[in-house]
């Protein structure tokens, strides 16, 4: 874990929420010379903290209008079938993350998809035929209430 100081964190708030901030413009907000806050990104970089930059797009706009979140419990846990699994679930576009659980569901997938049919052949031609899968629980998103990629960093800073 990286040590990271009240101005790594200033660094990291506005990165979050101003990704294509010149770096005349970040070193202004964080009280530093371009050149100091230039080597900073490029430590927070190196020690893998910043580990990206990307754009966020709108699902709705690009016809995605569907999401949906997917438990799947496997019928067994040998090492051969979870890492086939999870070849798998790296192979399909529609699930944009996967989280192992505790409980009594062991993965947790988020998907989108354009509708309730496309869904469908995700489901029954891609989920329910990976081997291993035993049982399957989706919920559909109504609405999304809070969504931030942004991490808290705030309760960091001593």
């Amino acid at each position: 874990m990286a040590t990271l100081d009240r101005t790594d964190l200033r660094i990291l708030t506005v990165l979050q929420s101003e990704g294509r901030i010149t770096n005349a413009e970040l070193a202004d907000k964080v009280s530093l010379s371009p050149s100091a806050c230039l080597r900073r990104m490029q430590r927070l970089e190196g020690e893998g903290v910043l580990t990206g930059y990307s754009a966020q797009v709108d699902p709705q706009a690009v016809g995605l209008g569907l999401q949906a979140f997917v438990r799947v419990q496997l019928s067994k846990h040998e090492s051969a079938l979870v890492e086939r699994f999870v070849a798998l679930v790296n192979d399909w576009p529609e699930v944009v993350s996967c989280y192992a659980l505790t409980g009594d569901m062991d993965y947790l997938l988020h998907v989108y998809v354009t509708d309730l049919q496309d869904f469908s052949r995700f489901l029954l031609d891609r989920l329910l035929n990976a081997s291993g899968v035993a049982d399957v629980n989706s919920s559909f998103v109504l609405r999304t209430v809070k969504h931030s990629p942004a991490l808290p960093l705030g309760q960091l800073e001593h």
